[in-house]
């Protein structure tokens, strides 16, 4: 049911964290990759792991942030089954003070990337006229505020709200569109930070008590990469430890 041989996948930021972890295994259920992001280096080490598992891994520069970045990036690009648009980044400050480019680089990667790399898979899809597949990396921050994140909590609110509208809009193409919400999860960027006091204390709001694991994203991505989802579109799945459940 979650077989993904033949489909062949882009994913946004596959560089490293989540969409490298991502590629690897969806490489492992069948998939050929096509792997985006800007550190081509990087890409290439992804690349390779999914090539060790005998699928094919396209690298393609490309900056989301950047609208012709995308553009050139889809000229060339193969046909897609499945695009995860996984790329983004934060930055911390609250409203009143976080200054117009740290505000600008979070909205332009996070809601901007998400749309343009939306855009231009839709539009081959189309063009093709063959049936296509969005999953778009948000986050529980999208479906509820947390504090001092104001352009991050935005930007995963929009998205949120960008994968419903796409998931209307292209029904009656064949076209879906849903959306990953995960809680807080370990990773080598935020793994020291968790370790200090004030990540413990909010790992204690947890209803698990504990930091997601990366391979605990795997199953739902599955689900909504393969056709196990086949009626499955405008959902926002939250991935979080029952974070989401905790009281106010």
């Amino acid at each position: 049911m979650f077989e993904m041989t033949g489909k062949r996948v882009l994913i946004t930021g596959a560089s490293s964290g989540f969409g490298a972890h991502f590629a690897v295994a969806l490489a492992k259920q069948g998939a050929d990759l096509v792997l985006a992001a800007r550190r081509v280096e990087k890409l290439e080490q992804t690349a390779q792991a999914v090539r060790d598992l005998g699928r094919e891994a396209l690298v393609v520069p490309m900056d989301v942030a950047d609208h012709a970045s995308v553009e050139k990036a889809f000229a060339d690009m193969p046909a897609l089954d499945v695009v995860v648009n996984n790329a983004g980044i934060t930055r911390e400050g609250s409203t009143d003070r976080i200054d117009a480019e740290d505000w600008n680089a979070v909205i332009d990667t996070n809601l901007n990337g998400v749309w343009a790399v939306s855009k231009f898979a839709i539009q081959q899809w189309r063009r093709d006229e063959r049936p296509g597949n969005l999953i778009n990396i948000a986050s529980i921050l999208g479906l509820r505020v947390g504090a001092m994140l104001a352009p991050y909590t935005a930007s995963k609110a929009a998205v949120v709200q960008l994968t419903q509208s796409i998931a209307l809009d292209y029904a009656r193409y064949n076209i879906r569109c849903n959306a990953i919400c995960p809680g807080y999860f370990e990773t080598d960027i935020n793994r020291e930070f968790f370790q200090g006091p004030h990540g413990a204390k909010l790992i204690k709001r947890i209803p698990y008590h504990r930091l997601g694991q990366i391979d605990e994203l795997v199953g739902p991505l599955l689900l909504l990469a393969s056709d196990a989802s086949s009626y499955m579109s405008g959902a926002a799945l939250p991935v979080d430890g029952a974070h989401l459940c905790n009281t106010l």
